[in-house]
């Protein structure tokens, strides 16, 4: 995978999590890694600096990566962000309700580095970057 520009933000209430999906995106070539522990402070970061990317867990602490996924669609300049739904729900609804939300990707926990790394690269093929 060729380095990825940008900063991707990793939204996930575990350090230990956020912690592993940082390390596994570094050796992925992701040189700057912003981490999040809820979407009220993914949003207030995403709005500040728009990241390349979103790794973004369902369940969290203040709005669920449903709702933090549907309000960076609903924000103008945001709607083509891509979003990578992290989580442990495995079931066809849960994948389905991520959709609709407007993830750009699902993986399910826990994952390898290499299935991180074709959900990555396929994310950010469906959602070339604009030059700012």
């Amino acid at each position: 995978m060729e380095q990825l520009q940008g900063t991707v933000l990793v939204v996930d209430d575990s350090p230990m999590f956020r912690r592993m999906l940082s390390d596994m995106l570094a050796s992925l070539g992701c040189t700057r890694v912003k981490e999040a522990f809820g979407g009220r402070a993914a949003l207030e970061l995403i709005t500040q600096e728009r990241p390349a990317l979103v790794c973004l867990d369902l369940t969290l602490p203040d709005l669920s990566g449903y709702e933090v996924c549907e309000q960076i669609r609903a924000t103008p300049g945001l709607e083509d962000l891509p979003v990578l739904m992290i989580s442990a729900r495995t079931t066809a609804m849960d994948r389905a309700q991520a959709e609709e939300a407007g993830a750009s990707g699902y993986l399910i926990k826990p994952f390898t580095p290499d299935e991180l790394r074709q959900q990555v690269e396929r994310v950010l093929a469906a959602h070339p970057r604009k030059e700012a």
